[in-house]
């Protein structure tokens, strides 16, 4: 008798939920003449192909002041986009033109063919016939051989994030002029650029692709480099209440080694979430692929509101250096010592 199928995965009932909530939310916006639009976010790509990142949504009007920069937004507006599941998107790269779907959220996480020179190259993404958007991916040259990925709370930016009530403050409630960036890490990223030209960036987060315009202007105002943008869909997933940060971070850090055999990443976070255990178990599965890894260590008050200190491993027979510092002159110190940086 021939193998029966296996039945589909069954969905969360919260997963179900939250779609059903969407799409009336979505139905009530278009009754009003709302339509949709393609949000792209920094992508990356390598010799033959671009990973395109972007989400679908229908999004109020943004108020600009009298520089036409965006007006002072309180966190919670960016959460308030209707994402548009399913949509078909229309994705231009080179002249060609391919139609893409969007996930259960409105996400677009694909990979498509294309031969881009290395560098910052432009792309096209348009969806229902609204007219294109432009987006941007980093083309990594087959010689570059080094990389950066960095986390964003408490890393590049001061959030506190991991205690909940900090974290709805900062998420809903902060307006973004407000918050801090972390003194020095602007610096340190900009003389890691310099002395690896042509390296990829990556900014690697639990955050909130809500979030994502509002990081890059952050990044942008407080003279970070530009780079590509990893942050991941809040809420269910098919069989889960939440999504799991740990989980998307490893899966990126691995999803990065096997598309760049030839680089070895320097790794960047803070002691105040998982990011050391995160990067220990990265660099078991992958030490071929590590160049480094640097910790923020928080500072005590930052360390009591984000719920205290993650543990701290004995790293000193590590193959690649850890090095620690509580800011980005102490780190650029730390990994000048260990010969990372000149």
């Amino acid at each position: 008798m021939p193998d029966q199928p296996a039945p589909p995965a069954r969905i969360h009932w919260f997963a179900r939920l939250e779609h059903r909530l969407h799409v009336w939310r979505e139905g009530r916006a278009r009754r009003r003449g709302r339509t949709a639009t393609i949000l792209p976010f920094p992508g990356y790509g390598g010799a033959g192909w671009v990973r395109v990142v972007g989400r679908v949504l229908i999004v109020p009007p943004q108020r600009q002041d009298e520089n036409g920069e965006y007006a002072s937004i309180r966190g919670w507006r960016s959460f308030v986009g209707i994402p548009v599941g399913f949509a078909n998107v229309e994705v231009t790269i080179g002249g060609r033109t391919q139609v893409v779907p969007a996930d259960r959220g409105g996400v677009v996480d694909t990979v498509i063919k294309a031969d881009l020179e290395p560098g910052w190259q432009s792309i096209e993404m348009s969806v229902e016939g609204q007219p294109s958007v432009e987006g941007t991916v980093f083309i990594v040259d087959e010689n570059v051989d080094f990389g950066v990925v960095c986390d964003v709370d408490d890393t590049v930016m001061v959030t506190a994030l991991p205690r909940p009530f900090v974290a709805a403050w900062n998420s809903f409630v902060v307006d973004e002029h407000a918050r801090l960036p972390v003194p020095g890490m602007a610096v340190l990223l900009e003389q890691i650029m310099r002395q690896h030209p042509g390296c990829p960036m990556i900014y690697l987060s639990t955050g909130a692709w809500n979030i994502a315009p509002t990081l890059s202007r952050f990044l942008t105002r407080h003279l970070f480099p530009a780079g590509s943008m990893l942050l991941t869909d809040w809420g269910p997933t098919h069989d889960r209440w939440f999504r799991s940060g740990r989980d998307h971070k490893l899966t990126n850090l691995r999803r990065l080694a096997a598309e760049f055999p030839n680089v070895r990443w320097l790794l960047i976070g803070d002691d105040g979430q998982h990011d050391e255990s995160i990067y220990t178990a990265f660099q078991d599965e992958h030490p071929e692929s590590v160049a480094g890894v640097a910790i923020r260590q928080l500072s005590t008050t930052e360390a009591m509101l984000a719920g205290g200190r993650a543990p701290s491993d004995d790293h000193s027979g590590d193959a690649a250096p850890w090095v620690t510092a509580s800011d980005g002159a102490g780190l650029r110190e730390r990994l000048s010592d260990a010969g990372i940086l000149r």
